[in-house]
């Protein structure tokens, strides 16, 4: 297949995929998914684990913190700044050819491009950041679940194509090895002990 028929056979399995995915939707969890997908929603969540770090890091936590937003700043506007609004993919809820097939809950449209998924570019890179510092298996689990359960519910509610997601998430983990990399490499040249793992 040439390149531009290939790009379209993906992108219909992409759409049809989202279509299967998104019908899958009832009564019971569209007020869960919606919850799911508000960052308010999780903010007591990011209390304990800012109080995790300064707790297993003292001072040295204020480092770590720092490297953390500087991530998340990163994975949000390089998501926005170098992708959504470079290729200007439109969302399925503002796509003529099926926004009238497009389950939504509330109302929730969000902006009019979706390519990559900025929820799953934050949330991966906080899952693999932290992953790496903590380095505890169960911890390791949980966080990575969370990011995908995170990043689902963007396609439950009608904002995201599959691709949208698988996307975003892989720049998320990108960015979280390599601002850790960086991370390590300030802790060991300017903390007077190695402050990870």
């Amino acid at each position: 297949m040439k390149a531009p028929i290939m790009l379209e056979f993906i992108l219909e399995l992409d759409t049809q995929l989202f279509l299967f995915l998104n019908s899958l939707h009832n009564a019971f969890w569209d007020p869960i998914m919606y919850e799911i997908s508000e960052k308010v929603f999780w903010y007591p969540f990011y209390g304990i684990l800012i109080g995790l770090i300064i707790w297993r890091y003292k001072w040295n936590a204020i480092a770590t913190l720092l490297f953390i937003a500087l991530l998340i700043t990163l994975a949000d506007q390089i998501s926005v700044k170098g992708f959504k609004e470079v290729f200007e993919r439109f969302r399925p809820t503002h796509n003529p050819q099926i926004d009238h097939l497009v389950h939504t809950v509330k109302g929730y449209r969000g902006g009019d491009f979706g390519f990559v998924s900025s929820h799953a570019a934050n949330t991966f890179a906080y899952a693999l950041f932290s992953s790496k510092l903590f380095k505890n298996r169960y911890y390791s689990w949980f966080i990575f679940i969370w990011a995908a359960i995170v990043s689902y519910s963007r396609i439950y509610l009608g904002v995201h194509y599959p691709l949208d997601i698988i996307g975003g998430a892989l720049l998320g983990i990108a960015l979280g090895y390599l601002v850790f990399w960086l991370y390590c490499k300030f802790g060991n040249k300017y903390l007077r002990k190695t402050f990870y793992g």
